[in-house]
């Protein structure tokens, strides 16, 4: 039995869902550059909805990268705030592993690997591989960002002999369609059902933690630091 609110900012697209008990209810909007308009809004009418505060939650889960830098600084901001304001734990998710699980539950018969692929911009792509395990997903790989050409080089990539499917707008690049995966999904982003899924699966074994402890996943460190560094000296 548990309640757990999911929010996730990391692409284009911009969702809050809520797990209650085995139940969902989601929101779900394509809102690119208005991330901070609208996932509050989204949170208490979804929350209001359900006749729910705050305060009666377990949990609150996130989308924790790899995606956006700017998307995923505004989620963890408002989680941090939530969670602070409430003494409520928190759940980081992989935005891959949440998309993999996602491609699986519209897709119950597939059996085949995900190859999930974000774009990175500046010519790269953020990748993981992932294997159904009964409801859930396991990683086959690290979580990467390199550039697109070099995923053929990739030995967990080229033992699949292309028996794997391609899901994410990161395979929208022609590089990797070399890798001639078995099915290709471009239009897939990261949601906040999937999130919540997730996150219910580790909150009955225990593995929520203080919001204090929770960060993004960025990959690409370097870039976050220098775009950190740019917003405080602009000069």
């Amino acid at each position: 039995m548990s309640l757990i609110l999911a929010l996730d900012s990391s692409t284009d697209a911009c969702s809050v869902a809520l797990y209650a008990n085995g139940q969902l209810d989601v929101r779900f909007e394509l809102a690119a550059k208005s991330h901070t308009q609208r996932l509050l809004p989204m949170v208490d009418e979804l929350l209001g909805d359900n006749s729910l505060k705050l305060h009666d939650l377990d949990a609150i889960a996130f989308g924790r990268g790899p995606g956006s830098f700017t998307g995923l600084r505004i989620c963890m901001g408002i989680v941090q705030g939530l969670a602070f304001g409430a003494q409520l734990p928190v759940i980081p998710v992989s935005t891959l592993e949440a998309m993999a699980l996602g491609f699986y539950r519209a897709n119950p018969e597939v059996s085949l690997p995900v190859l999930v692929s974000l774009d990175a911009r500046m010519d790269e792509v953020y990748w993981g591989l992932f294997t159904r395990t009964g409801d859930s997903v396991s990683a086959l790989s690290d979580e990467f960002v390199m550039k697109p050409e070099l995923l053929s080089e990739q030995d967990v990539i080229r033992s699949l002999a292309g028996q794997f499917i391609a899901a994410g707008p990161g395979w929208h690049y022609p590089a990797m369609q070399v890798l001639a995966a078995s099915t290709i999904v471009v239009d897939s982003q990261p949601q906040a059902e999937d999130m919540a899924v997730i996150a219910a699966q580790v909150w009955s074994a225990g593995g929520a933690i203080d919001v204090l402890d929770a960060q993004p996943v960025y990959l690409r460190d370097t870039i976050s630091w220098q775009k950190r560094q740019r917003i405080r000296n602009p000069n």
